[in-house]
């Protein structure tokens, strides 16, 4: 059995397991637990009511956080000539073409998001087993196949997130920093739950949110009130009205 730290038990000891809360009581219960050594990352697991297995009922898309996430993000970009110059010139980490493609072949991964223009598909399109699992092969539906990569770096530095449900239907989101004030936070999960909620796919039949949970990277789980995904701004307004 896993043994938990002091700090920890704190924190997990002022969230009541049978009671779900609203969303600003949530994060104020996550901003009141005893802070970790480094800034934690705030994050929103959201579980649906869909069969992933067919098609027509899987979640996938793209959004942009009114605040961000508070992570630099790498982008690594798939082009040649022209391109790959507008890549560098727009901010990208890392630009290549066959070469880069070997690199992640031979397992080198370290950036956040993947960009390529639609004639690097050759050789991306081998890395599918390398970049597949960690959600990074690039996709015309999330604008990363694009011959427009000032646009696409762009977006992905200034935070334009992708989002898609796993194989349990479950949809995973970080939404910010620890550090974030509560209206900051709020926002953000507001907008990502607004998303979800208008991407329900056409095919989803019975209760679509089933459960919503806020965590912290070393934090406990805190279970927020499902049916709350249309009263959102009100509780904005609260935390503008009283600072955090």
């Amino acid at each position: 059995m896993t043994q938990h730290g002091k700090r920890y038990r704190t924190a997990r000891s002022a969230v009541n397991r049978e009671v779900t809360y609203s969303p600003l009581e949530a994060i104020r219960i996550l901003k009141d637990a005893p802070a970790a050594k480094f800034d934690e990352t705030v994050e929103v697991h959201v579980r649906l009511g869909l069969n992933v297995r067919h098609a027509d009922q899987q979640l996938r898309g793209t959004l942009m956080l009114p605040h961000g996430t508070g992570k630099e993000q790498r982008v690594a970009v798939f082009a040649e000539g022209d391109k790959a110059r507008e890549a560098e010139e727009a901010g990208a980490d890392i630009v290549g073409s066959a070469d880069l493609a070997k690199r992640v072949e031979e397992g080198f991964t370290d950036f956040d998001v993947a960009i390529a223009t639609p004639d690097q598909m050759g050789n991306v399109g081998k890395l599918g087993r390398v970049l597949g699992p960690r959600g990074l092969m690039p996709n015309p539906k999330t604008g990363t196949v694009t011959f427009d990569v000032t646009k696409a770096v762009r977006d992905a530095k200034a935070g334009k997130l992708e989002y898609r449900t796993d194989r349990g239907a479950n949809v995973h989101v970080a939404i910010g920093k620890k550090s974030f004030d509560e209206k900051a936070l709020l926002e953000n999960y507001a907008t990502l739950v607004e998303e979800i909620v208008r991407a329900k796919p056409a095919a989803a039949k019975g209760r679509y949110v089933e459960s919503i949970t806020v965590t912290s990277t070393m934090g406990p789980g805190i279970h927020v009130d499902p049916t709350r995904l249309r009263d959102i701004a009100e509780e904005i307004e609260e935390a503008e009205a009283v600072p955090a």
